[in-house]
């Protein structure tokens, strides 16, 4: 049985006597090896860390449980947020198992259905609104700030608190800090808390160095890269369609501390990275998962060298988030046969 995050992490987190420890088995995810990507971009020791292992699919339940923990520790009434999908599913999961009224505000038709599905079967009171993320989030700042209802997306410090776990286990599993973590970047709260993670655990001394964040944005929806807003952000990677991050500043103190980049990717990198992910490495990723793993392609093409370096690929989301982008893909071999082995024995052999 797992312990989950807030009693793993007790002594590291914002956690006093009063805090209710529970757990929906969050953390703890695998970081798997990389046996085709590795090679291709000539780096021995590349690994993907599963963060869609998580229960409810995405990283964002390592953030939620240590929000949603304070918020009753606080004598919380309810809890919201906007989204994009995976922090709607995350918070409507937590808040349906501590008995919370939860409330999540989303850009209509810019939610996968995937996502959207679960903040419903979770029971969430689901706003659509006709806007983008930004105007959704602005939206729930001023309800939380009127009402006693605590705001659980990545401006709660609380869930970057909780997100900077990751970064723990991925030293506890290595023995040390990897040379360069590439990670997708849409409002900037993970990236901000992975180099949380990895400065508390150099502080630690469970590691003598610290990665290069690599963080990578879509090219429709990059205003970091770009150094302005993205008034009408555009991109197939839905969880990273993102025009004003929350946590920009501290993405760019996480870029230049670690001496990396953030950098973007465009929609036809992300698609090809998301299928190889798929076919030749057997992990399923949502879209903006995929552009991490596009960033490290690119670079690695303009001559990043990867030689004798040890590299993480944090793969945020699973690929069922967003089922419809799946299935717009044409199959490499889907075809009808009679229910007669020798044909099906044919058309292999043929094959």
């Amino acid at each position: 049985m797992t312990k989950g995050v807030l009693e793993k992490y007790r002594s590291y987190l914002p956690l006093t006597d009063d805090t209710p420890m529970f757990s929906l088995g969050e953390g703890d995810t695998p970081l798997v090896k990389s046996r085709a990507i590795g090679e291709m971009v000539g780096c021995d020791e590349l690994y993907f860390k599963l963060e869609g292992c998580n229960p409810t699919g995405s990283f964002k339940d390592r953030g939620m449980v240590v929000a949603v923990a304070k918020a009753l520790e606080g004598g919380v009434t309810g809890i919201a947020c906007a989204s994009t999908g995976n922090t709607s599913a995350s918070a409507a999961a937590y808040g349906a198992y501590m008995g919370i009224p939860t409330t999540v505000i989303v850009p209509k038709g810019h939610v996968s259905r995937g996502k959207l599905a679960q903040a419903i079967a979770y029971g969430a009171r689901i706003m659509l609104i006709r806007g983008s993320f930004d105007h959704a989030l602005d939206l729930v700042r001023d309800l939380t700030e009127r009402n006693p209802i605590i705001l659980v997306n990545s401006i709660n410090p609380n869930r970057i608190q909780g997100q900077k776990t990751a970064a723990f286990e991925i030293v506890e599993d290595l023995g040390a800090a990897p040379d360069l973590l590439f990670i997708p970047v849409g409002n900037a709260g993970n990236i901000t808390a992975y180099w949380m993670g990895f400065h508390e655990a150099f502080i630690n001394e469970w590691t003598s160095t610290r990665p290069k964040m690599m963080g990578f944005q879509a090219q429709g929806a990059a205003p970091i890269v770009r150094g302005d807003v993205v008034p009408d952000p555009e991109t197939i990677a839905s969880a990273i369609r993102i025009g004003n991050p929350a946590s920009w500043n501290s993405a760019i103190r996480a870029r230049d501390e670690s001496g990396g980049t953030i950098d973007m990717v465009s929609d036809e990198d992300i698609l090809d990275a998301y299928k190889l992910m798929a076919s030749r490495e057997g992990i399923f990723c949502e879209p903006a998962s995929a552009a991490g793993v596009a960033g490290l392609l690119k670079h690695a093409r303009n001559g990043l060298e990867m030689e004798g370096k040890r590299a993480v690929c944090v793969i945020t989301g699973s690929g069922l988030k967003d089922p419809d982008l799946a299935n717009e893909i044409e199959p490499e071999w889907m075809e009808e046969y009679p229910p007669d082995v020798a044909a099906v024995e044919q058309a292999l052999t043929v094959g």
